[in-house]
């Protein structure tokens, strides 16, 4: 196995906690890397002490065993023995995922003056800058992305929903608009959507049909739900349950689909037909305390004070943070 090929099997996942001290490392890590599970490769990294192929294995297969701060010793060595780019970028998440940040951006600067067309390393960058909410840094990495390869839809993605939490709308969409352009996936329109959604701006329809007429097994629920919402939004009543009825007929646990019909049959005081689609809510999970609320709603809305209290009881139990529930109680 290449060692392209092996630093692509890594995951990615940034934990909070943070790893054991050095000291405590070094008196555990001997006994870790000759564990049943490890022996063998160990074995071979004695024999063949110069093959940075045998430190990258051992490195990915403690990351999948979450011994981060322990794979650190084999990821340096691979990098320090093959001078590789790919390792060089599982190296840095491996000291990211150590809470090690310094020397990942250290490490990540010297990938980008040797490898200045990976651009993979201004993404690695601008993750650290993300954690540290150097938020203006990120955006910085991202645009040397986007300025290095104007055709990369993967930067002007999260670039948009960056800028979208910093409460840019304009920038937000223009960048992910952009995207979307570039390569019209789920992820990126859906982003799109939702912000044009909020606008209450028709352009929500376009790109949500255009993620359906890509979806040629007819599977997804996403876009669908979302024209609901905005039909919703715009008092369009029966375009919106159809296309929630869709979502239902896609997926019959999709509990959101439920909801969003039963409250439009309440707020149209069809208080029964409501009941009757908040009580599919509840069968499909009766863990969902807003299927529970809406009962509620329905029961006292028809004089049935009872059953609103049991229904807005359950939601309480079921969420204790949910103060719509606890008022109406």
């Amino acid at each position: 196995m290449t060692l392209k090929i092996m630093a692509a099997c890594a995951v990615y996942v940034l934990i909070g906690s943070c790893g054991p001290s050095d000291q405590d490392l070094q008196s555990t890590n001997r006994n870790k890397l000759s564990s049943p599970a490890l022996a063998g490769i160990t074995d071979s990294i004695r024999r063949f002490p110069n093959d940075p192929a045998l430190y990258m294995r051992r490195a990915l297969m403690l990351s999948h065993l979450n011994q981060h701060a322990t794979a650190t010793p084999d990821y340096k060595k691979a990098w320090d023995l093959s001078g590789d780019e790919f390792v060089a970028l599982d190296y840095a998440s491996n000291l990211m995922l150590s809470r090690k940040l310094p020397e990942a951006i250290e490490l990540l600067k010297q990938g980008l003056q040797q490898f200045p067309g990976n651009t993979e390393f201004n993404r690695r960058l601008a993750e650290i800058n993300l954690q540290k909410g150097e938020y203006k840094q990120a955006i910085a990495e991202y645009d040397k992305m986007i300025s290095a390869d104007p055709t990369n839809f993967e930067p002007l993605h999260d670039k948009g929903i960056l800028l979208a939490r910093l409460k840019d709308t304009a920038g937000a969409i223009a960048a992910l608009e952009k995207s979307f352009e570039l390569m019209p996936i789920n992820y990126s329109g859906m982003a799109l959507a939702n912000l044009y959604v909020s606008q209450k701006n028709p352009r929500v329809l376009e790109i949500c049909d255009i993620l359906l007429s890509r979806d040629t097994a007819a599977v997804q629920t996403e876009p669908l739900f979302m024209k609901g919402v905005y039909y919703t939004d715009i008092r369009k009543h029966d375009s919106a349950i159809a296309m929630f009825d869709e979502c239902i007929k896609r997926d019959w646990k999709m509990t959101d689909a439920y909801i969003e019909k039963g409250i439009i049959l309440f707020e149209k005081k069809q208080f029964d037909k409501a009941m009757e689609v908040f009580n599919m809510t509840v069968t499909v999970s009766n863990t969902d305390a807003d299927g529970y609320y809406w009962l509620g709603r329905c029961y006292e809305a028809t004089g049935k004070i009872p059953d609103a209290i049991a229904n807005y009881e359950r939601a309480v139990a079921l969420d204790n943070t949910f103060t719509e529930a606890r008022s109406a109680l």
